[in-house]
Protein backbone atom coordinates (compact mmCIF):
# COMPACT_ATOMS: atom_id res chain seq x y z
CA UNK A 1 0.00 0.00 0.00
CA UNK A 2 1.13 3.51 -0.74
CA UNK A 3 0.63 6.47 1.58
CA UNK A 4 -1.36 8.98 -0.48
CA UNK A 5 -0.72 12.64 0.26
CA UNK A 6 -4.19 13.60 -0.98
CA UNK A 7 -5.81 11.67 1.91
CA UNK A 8 -5.62 14.80 4.09
CA UNK A 9 -7.58 16.84 1.54
CA UNK A 10 -10.12 14.02 1.21
CA UNK A 11 -10.73 14.07 4.97
CA UNK A 12 -11.03 17.85 4.89
CA UNK A 13 -13.64 17.76 2.12
CA UNK A 14 -15.57 15.04 3.95
CA UNK A 15 -15.73 17.29 7.01
CA UNK A 16 -17.29 20.10 4.96
CA UNK A 17 -19.69 18.49 2.46
CA UNK A 18 -22.48 15.89 2.77
CA UNK A 19 -21.02 14.12 -0.27
CA UNK A 20 -17.54 13.95 -1.78
CA UNK A 21 -16.78 12.88 -5.35
CA UNK A 22 -13.43 11.20 -5.99
CA UNK A 23 -12.54 11.36 -9.68
CA UNK A 24 -9.66 9.75 -11.52
CA UNK A 25 -8.70 7.20 -14.15
CA UNK A 26 -9.41 3.52 -13.61
CA UNK A 27 -6.93 1.62 -11.44
CA UNK A 28 -5.26 4.78 -10.16
CA UNK A 29 -6.06 3.84 -6.55
CA UNK A 30 -9.33 5.69 -5.81
CA UNK A 31 -10.98 2.73 -4.08
CA UNK A 32 -7.91 1.92 -1.99
CA UNK A 33 -7.60 5.57 -0.97
CA UNK A 34 -11.25 5.80 0.09
CA UNK A 35 -11.30 2.50 1.97
CA UNK A 36 -8.08 3.23 3.84
CA UNK A 37 -9.19 6.77 4.68
CA UNK A 38 -12.64 5.65 5.86
CA UNK A 39 -12.17 2.04 7.03
CA UNK A 40 -15.56 1.86 8.81
CA UNK A 41 -17.62 2.95 5.80
CA UNK A 42 -19.87 0.52 3.92
CA UNK A 43 -18.53 -0.13 0.42
CA UNK A 44 -20.61 -0.87 -2.69
CA UNK A 45 -19.22 -1.45 -6.19
CA UNK A 46 -22.05 -0.27 -8.44
CA UNK A 47 -20.63 -2.11 -11.45
CA UNK A 48 -21.29 -5.38 -9.62
CA UNK A 49 -24.66 -6.57 -11.00
CA UNK A 50 -26.33 -7.24 -7.64
CA UNK A 51 -25.39 -3.85 -6.19
CA UNK A 52 -26.37 -2.08 -9.38
CA UNK A 53 -29.78 -3.74 -9.31
CA UNK A 54 -30.36 -2.74 -5.67
CA UNK A 55 -29.46 0.91 -6.20
CA UNK A 56 -31.17 1.16 -9.61
CA UNK A 57 -34.50 -0.35 -8.53
CA UNK A 58 -35.10 1.97 -5.57
CA UNK A 59 -32.04 4.14 -4.88
CA UNK A 60 -33.67 6.15 -2.10
CA UNK A 61 -34.69 3.00 -0.22
CA UNK A 62 -31.14 1.65 -0.60
CA UNK A 63 -29.68 4.88 0.81
CA UNK A 64 -32.16 5.02 3.71
CA UNK A 65 -31.35 1.41 4.64
CA UNK A 66 -27.89 2.66 5.72
CA UNK A 67 -29.08 5.87 7.37
CA UNK A 68 -26.52 7.17 9.83
CA UNK A 69 -23.61 5.28 8.26
CA UNK A 70 -21.04 6.45 5.71
CA UNK A 71 -21.37 4.88 2.26
CA UNK A 72 -18.62 4.43 -0.35
CA UNK A 73 -20.33 4.17 -3.75
CA UNK A 74 -17.81 3.06 -6.37
CA UNK A 75 -18.30 3.70 -10.12
CA UNK A 76 -21.26 5.94 -9.32
CA UNK A 77 -21.76 6.87 -12.98
CA UNK A 78 -23.11 3.32 -13.49
CA UNK A 79 -26.39 4.22 -11.73
CA UNK A 80 -27.75 7.56 -13.05
CA UNK A 81 -30.86 7.24 -10.84
CA UNK A 82 -28.67 7.56 -7.76
CA UNK A 83 -28.05 11.29 -8.03
CA UNK A 84 -31.60 12.57 -7.63
CA UNK A 85 -32.05 10.21 -4.66
CA UNK A 86 -28.89 11.59 -3.08
CA UNK A 87 -30.18 15.13 -3.49
CA UNK A 88 -33.41 14.21 -1.72
CA UNK A 89 -31.61 12.49 1.16
CA UNK A 90 -29.23 15.41 1.63
CA UNK A 91 -31.92 18.10 1.40
CA UNK A 92 -34.16 16.38 3.94
CA UNK A 93 -31.44 16.76 6.50
CA UNK A 94 -30.87 13.05 6.92
CA UNK A 95 -27.18 13.29 6.21
CA UNK A 96 -24.27 14.79 8.04
CA UNK A 97 -20.98 15.92 6.52
CA UNK A 98 -19.11 13.08 4.86
CA UNK A 99 -22.16 10.84 4.59
CA UNK A 100 -21.57 9.75 0.98
CA UNK A 101 -18.26 9.18 -0.80
CA UNK A 102 -18.77 8.73 -4.55
CA UNK A 103 -16.04 7.32 -6.77
CA UNK A 104 -15.92 7.45 -10.56
CA UNK A 105 -13.68 7.25 -13.59
CA UNK A 106 -15.89 9.15 -16.03
CA UNK A 107 -15.43 12.86 -15.61
CA UNK A 108 -18.04 14.14 -18.11
CA UNK A 109 -20.87 11.85 -17.00
CA UNK A 110 -20.31 12.36 -13.28
CA UNK A 111 -19.74 16.09 -13.38
CA UNK A 112 -22.80 16.61 -15.58
CA UNK A 113 -25.05 14.62 -13.24
CA UNK A 114 -23.66 16.34 -10.17
CA UNK A 115 -24.13 19.79 -11.70
CA UNK A 116 -27.74 18.84 -12.43
CA UNK A 117 -28.57 17.20 -9.08
CA UNK A 118 -25.96 17.91 -6.41
CA UNK A 119 -24.63 21.41 -7.10
CA UNK A 120 -23.37 22.97 -3.87
CA UNK A 121 -23.74 19.71 -1.99
CA UNK A 122 -20.60 17.87 -3.04
CA UNK A 123 -16.86 18.45 -2.78
CA UNK A 124 -14.60 17.12 -5.52
CA UNK A 125 -11.17 15.51 -5.38
CA UNK A 126 -9.25 14.39 -8.46
CA UNK A 127 -6.89 11.51 -7.70
CA UNK A 128 -3.82 11.40 -9.91
CA UNK A 129 -1.26 8.64 -10.41
CA UNK A 130 1.27 8.26 -7.62
CA UNK A 131 3.76 11.02 -6.91
CA UNK A 132 7.42 10.07 -6.66
CA UNK A 133 7.23 10.88 -2.93
CA UNK A 134 4.36 8.41 -2.56
CA UNK A 135 6.04 5.61 -4.52
CA UNK A 136 8.87 5.36 -1.98
CA UNK A 137 6.31 4.60 0.78
CA UNK A 138 5.02 1.35 -0.72
CA UNK A 139 6.18 -2.02 -1.95
CA UNK A 140 8.01 -2.69 -4.10
CA UNK A 141 10.03 0.35 -3.10
CA UNK A 142 11.06 2.32 -6.19
CA UNK A 143 12.94 5.57 -6.68
CA UNK A 144 11.83 8.53 -8.77
CA UNK A 145 13.76 7.33 -11.82
CA UNK A 146 11.74 4.10 -11.86
CA UNK A 147 8.57 6.19 -11.50
CA UNK A 148 9.63 8.29 -14.49
CA UNK A 149 10.06 5.12 -16.58
CA UNK A 150 7.02 3.15 -15.39
CA UNK A 151 4.59 5.95 -14.55
CA UNK A 152 2.53 6.35 -11.42
CA UNK A 153 -0.19 3.68 -11.65
CA UNK A 154 0.28 1.26 -8.73
CA UNK A 155 -0.06 -1.93 -10.79
CA UNK A 156 2.43 -0.68 -13.40
CA UNK A 157 5.00 -0.25 -10.63
CA UNK A 158 4.55 -3.82 -9.39
CA UNK A 159 4.81 -5.77 -12.65
CA UNK A 160 5.96 -5.48 -16.27
CA UNK A 161 4.61 -2.02 -17.02
CA UNK A 162 4.40 -2.60 -20.77
CA UNK A 163 2.24 -5.72 -20.43
CA UNK A 164 0.06 -3.86 -17.94
CA UNK A 165 -0.41 -0.80 -20.16
CA UNK A 166 -1.26 -2.90 -23.21
CA UNK A 167 -3.99 -4.68 -21.23
CA UNK A 168 -5.19 -1.34 -19.84
CA UNK A 169 -5.51 0.22 -23.29
CA UNK A 170 -7.44 -2.75 -24.64
CA UNK A 171 -9.85 -2.64 -21.72
CA UNK A 172 -10.20 1.14 -21.99
CA UNK A 173 -10.98 1.10 -25.72
CA UNK A 174 -13.01 -2.11 -25.94
CA UNK A 175 -14.97 -1.98 -22.65
CA UNK A 176 -14.76 1.30 -20.74
CA UNK A 177 -15.59 3.72 -23.54
CA UNK A 178 -18.57 1.68 -24.82
CA UNK A 179 -19.88 1.43 -21.23
CA UNK A 180 -19.81 5.22 -21.09
CA UNK A 181 -21.81 5.42 -24.31
CA UNK A 182 -18.79 6.76 -26.24
CA UNK A 183 -18.46 5.58 -29.82
CA UNK A 184 -14.91 5.47 -31.16
CA UNK A 185 -13.00 3.61 -33.82
CA UNK A 186 -10.48 1.59 -31.80
CA UNK A 187 -7.72 1.57 -34.40
CA UNK A 188 -8.08 5.30 -35.03
CA UNK A 189 -7.92 6.10 -31.30
CA UNK A 190 -4.82 3.95 -30.89
CA UNK A 191 -3.12 5.63 -33.86
CA UNK A 192 -3.99 9.06 -32.46
CA UNK A 193 -2.48 8.16 -29.09
CA UNK A 194 0.71 6.97 -30.79
CA UNK A 195 0.95 10.17 -32.83
CA UNK A 196 0.47 12.26 -29.70
CA UNK A 197 3.25 10.29 -28.01
CA UNK A 198 5.67 11.06 -30.83
CA UNK A 199 4.74 14.75 -30.62
CA UNK A 200 4.70 14.78 -26.80
CA UNK A 201 4.48 18.28 -25.34
CA UNK A 202 4.05 19.86 -28.76
CA UNK A 203 1.53 22.47 -29.82
CA UNK A 204 -1.83 21.07 -30.84
CA UNK A 205 -2.59 21.18 -34.55
CA UNK A 206 -5.83 19.24 -34.98
CA UNK A 207 -5.93 19.83 -38.74
CA UNK A 208 -2.46 18.36 -39.19
CA UNK A 209 -3.33 15.35 -37.03
CA UNK A 210 -6.58 14.88 -38.96
CA UNK A 211 -4.73 15.01 -42.27
CA UNK A 212 -2.30 12.32 -41.12
CA UNK A 213 -5.14 10.13 -39.85
CA UNK A 214 -7.44 10.75 -42.82
CA UNK A 215 -10.24 12.28 -40.73
CA UNK A 216 -11.66 15.76 -40.16
CA UNK A 217 -10.13 18.00 -37.51
CA UNK A 218 -13.49 17.94 -35.70
CA UNK A 219 -13.11 14.17 -35.27
CA UNK A 220 -9.64 14.69 -33.81
CA UNK A 221 -11.02 17.30 -31.40
CA UNK A 222 -13.80 14.92 -30.30
CA UNK A 223 -11.30 12.15 -29.63
CA UNK A 224 -9.05 14.55 -27.72
CA UNK A 225 -12.04 15.57 -25.59
CA UNK A 226 -12.65 11.90 -24.77
CA UNK A 227 -9.00 11.29 -23.87
CA UNK A 228 -8.86 14.39 -21.69
CA UNK A 229 -12.15 13.70 -19.92
CA UNK A 230 -10.97 10.18 -19.08
CA UNK A 231 -7.67 11.54 -17.70
CA UNK A 232 -5.24 10.16 -20.31
CA UNK A 233 -4.08 13.44 -21.80
CA UNK A 234 -3.64 17.03 -20.64
CA UNK A 235 -4.15 20.08 -22.83
CA UNK A 236 -2.04 22.78 -21.18
CA UNK A 237 -3.29 26.21 -22.27
CA UNK A 238 -1.03 29.17 -23.07
CA UNK A 239 -1.00 32.15 -20.74
CA UNK A 240 -1.88 35.59 -22.07
CA UNK A 241 -1.05 39.02 -20.73
CA UNK A 242 -1.08 42.27 -22.67
CA UNK A 243 2.65 42.70 -23.21
CA UNK A 244 2.61 43.68 -26.87
CA UNK A 245 4.17 40.40 -27.99
CA UNK A 246 2.89 37.83 -30.46
CA UNK A 247 2.05 34.85 -28.29
CA UNK A 248 1.35 31.23 -29.14
CA UNK A 249 -2.38 30.53 -28.90
CA UNK A 250 -2.54 26.73 -29.32
CA UNK A 251 -2.41 24.48 -26.23
CA UNK A 252 0.35 21.95 -25.62
CA UNK A 253 -0.73 18.31 -25.45
CA UNK A 254 0.74 15.74 -23.06
CA UNK A 255 0.02 12.10 -22.46
CA UNK A 256 -0.19 12.49 -18.70
CA UNK A 257 1.41 9.28 -17.45
CA UNK A 258 4.97 8.61 -18.59
CA UNK A 259 4.44 4.86 -18.32
CA UNK A 260 1.78 5.05 -21.02
CA UNK A 261 3.94 7.46 -23.00
CA UNK A 262 6.90 5.07 -22.95
CA UNK A 263 4.73 2.10 -23.86
CA UNK A 264 3.42 3.93 -26.93
CA UNK A 265 7.01 4.92 -27.85
CA UNK A 266 8.20 1.31 -27.46
CA UNK A 267 10.50 2.21 -24.55
CA UNK A 268 10.85 -0.60 -22.03
CA UNK A 269 13.97 0.17 -20.01
CA UNK A 270 15.98 3.02 -18.52
CA UNK A 271 18.75 2.50 -21.08
CA UNK A 272 16.28 2.74 -23.95
CA UNK A 273 14.83 5.90 -22.44
CA UNK A 274 18.27 7.52 -22.07
CA UNK A 275 19.03 6.89 -25.75
CA UNK A 276 15.61 7.85 -27.11
CA UNK A 277 15.06 11.17 -28.95
CA UNK A 278 11.93 11.74 -26.85
CA UNK A 279 13.86 11.69 -23.58
CA UNK A 280 13.57 15.48 -23.25
CA UNK A 281 9.79 15.67 -23.80
CA UNK A 282 9.36 12.66 -21.50
CA UNK A 283 11.30 14.37 -18.71
CA UNK A 284 9.31 17.57 -19.21
CA UNK A 285 6.07 15.58 -18.90
CA UNK A 286 7.20 13.81 -15.77
CA UNK A 287 8.23 17.02 -14.01
CA UNK A 288 5.23 19.07 -15.21
CA UNK A 289 2.81 16.43 -13.93
CA UNK A 290 4.67 16.09 -10.63
CA UNK A 291 4.67 19.84 -10.01
CA UNK A 292 1.00 20.21 -10.93
CA UNK A 293 -0.02 17.35 -8.62
CA UNK A 294 2.04 18.70 -5.72
CA UNK A 295 0.65 22.20 -6.19
CA UNK A 296 -2.95 20.93 -6.19
CA UNK A 297 -2.41 19.31 -2.78
CA UNK A 298 -1.79 22.66 -1.07
CA UNK A 299 -3.38 25.14 -3.50
CA UNK A 300 -6.26 23.33 -5.23
CA UNK A 301 -7.37 26.43 -7.14
CA UNK A 302 -4.05 27.26 -8.84
CA UNK A 303 -4.37 27.53 -12.63
CA UNK A 304 -1.70 25.96 -14.86
CA UNK A 305 -0.34 27.33 -18.15
CA UNK A 306 2.72 27.51 -20.34
CA UNK A 307 4.19 30.65 -21.88
CA UNK A 308 5.61 30.93 -25.38
CA UNK A 309 6.06 33.80 -27.78
CA UNK A 310 6.24 33.30 -31.53
CA UNK A 311 9.87 34.45 -31.37
CA UNK A 312 10.70 31.41 -29.18
CA UNK A 313 10.79 32.71 -25.59
CA UNK A 314 9.28 29.98 -23.45
CA UNK A 315 8.36 28.78 -19.96
CA UNK A 316 7.34 25.14 -19.66
CA UNK A 317 4.98 25.73 -16.73
CA UNK A 318 3.41 28.83 -15.21
CA UNK A 319 1.57 28.56 -11.89
CA UNK A 320 -1.08 31.25 -11.52
CA UNK A 321 -2.01 31.36 -7.84
CA UNK A 322 -4.23 34.42 -8.17
CA UNK A 323 -2.07 36.73 -6.06
CA UNK A 324 1.23 35.68 -7.63
CA UNK A 325 2.71 33.63 -10.48
CA UNK A 326 5.64 31.20 -10.52
CA UNK A 327 7.60 30.47 -13.70
CA UNK A 328 9.29 27.09 -14.23
CA UNK A 329 11.59 25.85 -16.98
CA UNK A 330 12.45 22.14 -17.13
CA UNK A 331 15.67 20.64 -18.48
CA UNK A 332 16.52 16.96 -18.84
CA UNK A 333 20.23 17.45 -18.18
CA UNK A 334 21.84 20.43 -16.48
CA UNK A 335 20.16 23.80 -16.79
CA UNK A 336 22.91 25.82 -15.14
CA UNK A 337 23.67 28.08 -18.13
CA UNK A 338 23.77 31.84 -17.46
CA UNK A 339 22.30 32.35 -20.92
CA UNK A 340 19.35 30.04 -20.11
CA UNK A 341 18.81 31.77 -16.77
CA UNK A 342 18.75 35.16 -18.49
CA UNK A 343 16.20 33.88 -21.02
CA UNK A 344 14.00 32.43 -18.26
CA UNK A 345 14.21 35.68 -16.29
CA UNK A 346 13.10 37.70 -19.35
CA UNK A 347 10.17 35.36 -20.05
CA UNK A 348 9.15 35.41 -16.38
CA UNK A 349 9.19 39.20 -16.41
CA UNK A 350 6.99 39.27 -19.52
CA UNK A 351 4.56 36.83 -17.87
CA UNK A 352 4.66 38.99 -14.70
CA UNK A 353 5.83 36.09 -12.55
CA UNK A 354 7.08 36.83 -9.05
CA UNK A 355 9.73 34.09 -9.11
CA UNK A 356 11.40 31.79 -11.62
CA UNK A 357 12.98 28.35 -11.33
CA UNK A 358 14.88 25.89 -13.52
CA UNK A 359 14.26 22.23 -12.62
CA UNK A 360 16.96 19.86 -13.85
CA UNK A 361 19.14 16.90 -12.81
CA UNK A 362 22.29 18.79 -11.77
CA UNK A 363 23.53 18.48 -8.21
CA UNK A 364 23.17 21.58 -6.03
CA UNK A 365 20.84 24.56 -6.01
CA UNK A 366 22.14 27.60 -7.90
CA UNK A 367 21.15 31.27 -7.70
CA UNK A 368 21.87 33.24 -10.86
CA UNK A 369 22.51 37.02 -10.98
CA UNK A 370 19.19 37.39 -12.84
CA UNK A 371 17.36 36.11 -9.74
CA UNK A 372 16.47 32.76 -11.32
CA UNK A 373 17.13 29.70 -9.17
CA UNK A 374 18.00 26.20 -10.44
CA UNK A 375 17.46 23.05 -8.39
CA UNK A 376 17.74 19.30 -8.79
CA UNK A 377 14.39 17.51 -9.10
CA UNK A 378 15.49 14.68 -6.81
CA UNK A 379 16.70 16.85 -3.92
CA UNK A 380 13.26 17.04 -2.31
CA UNK A 381 10.40 14.96 -3.72
CA UNK A 382 7.84 17.07 -1.83
CA UNK A 383 9.23 20.44 -2.94
CA UNK A 384 6.63 23.00 -3.99
CA UNK A 385 7.74 26.26 -5.54
CA UNK A 386 7.57 29.03 -2.90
Amino acid sequence: MYKRLCAARLRRLASQFPAVLILGPRQVGKTTLARLTFPKAHYFDLEEPRNREIFSADPRHALDAYSGRMLLLDEAQSVPELFSALRGAIDEGKSRAGRYILLGSSQPALVRRISESLAGRVGMLEVDPLLAAEVVTGAPRRDWKATWLRGGFPAALRRDFRDWWEAYLRLYIERDLPMLGVEVRPLLLRRLLTMLAHAQGGLLNASQLGGSLGVAHTTVQRYLDILEQTFLIRRLPPFFVNVGKRLTKAPKVYIRDTGLLHHLLNIGSASQLDAHPSRGPSWETFVVEELIRREKLVRPFTQFYFWRTQSGAELDLLLDRGDTRVALEIKAGSGRSVYLARSVAAAAQDARAGSAWIIDQAREETLFPSGVRARNFGDDLRWIAP
